[in-house]
């Protein structure tokens, strides 16, 4: 299981989030109460350690804009979060190695979410970003991909019900694990992500056993 703990705005949050298992950590660079600048996320992201999926979240950007700021920040990934075409984002990830599309439930992204050039599909509600819950029977208007993570309105309360019911490859929380917007709080980012994993249906892989190794840069 999967885990990106997405809405880090400060360097104790994000190495918190990787203390207690976080995969991923992600890092919003649109505009969001959650938006933080390349400069701070680069002085962040060279402090996690090299097997953390570091990422970037962008909404409606020129992939050019997209790839410059993933450099200046030191992320190794984009989330696309936006109505970016496929076009959009096949010519990320003709650059970047890791791109995860956001699509929203019930969309007609969603039910093209295969036409991307990226494995790894985000199904978040219908109002991206709003941390509201959404109907999961949505889910199964979005075709076979890769890597399926699931967000919008997890909590520590409903993501073991979510993870057995949906059988994600991963979850994503921001707002779920706050106590105030752009500050997590430690004891619901620990519950998160313990409930999470022992509702996963298989053992939690460790870095050198996940798909993708985060730690190769070469591409």
């Amino acid at each position: 299981m999967f885990v990106k703990i997405c809405g880090i705005t400060n360097e104790d949050d994000a190495l918190f989030a990787v203390a207690m298992g976080a995969d991923a950590v992600g890092f919003v660079f649109a505009p969001s109460p959650r938006q933080i600048a390349a400069r701070q996320v680069y002085d962040i992201t060279r402090r996690l350690p090299p097997e953390i999926l570091t990422v970037g979240v962008f909404r409606d950007e020129h992939p050019d804009l997209v790839l410059d700021t993933v450099h200046r920040a030191g992320v190794k990934a984009a989330q696309l979060h936006g109505r970016e075409t496929p076009a959009m984002v096949m010519e990320v990830a003709s650059k970047l190695r890791w791109v995860i599309k956001a699509v929203a439930a019930g969309s007609p992204d969603a039910r093209r979410a295969d036409q991307f050039g990226t494995g790894m599909i985000l199904v978040d509600a219908p109002s991206p970003g709003s941390g509201q819950l959404f109907d999961w029977n949505q889910l199964d208007d979005v075709p076979d991909v890769e890597r399926l993570i699931l967000a919008g309105g997890l909590t520590p309360d409903n993501v073991a019900t979510a993870v057995d019911r949906v059988r994600p490859w991963g979850v994503d929380v921001s707002t779920g694990v706050e106590k105030s917007p752009g500050r997590k709080d430690p004891l619901k980012v620990k519950a998160f992500i313990d409930r999470a994993r022992q509702a996963a249906p298989e053992p939690h892989l460790g870095p050198d056993d996940l798909p993708y190794d985060w730690a190769d840069d070469d591409y």
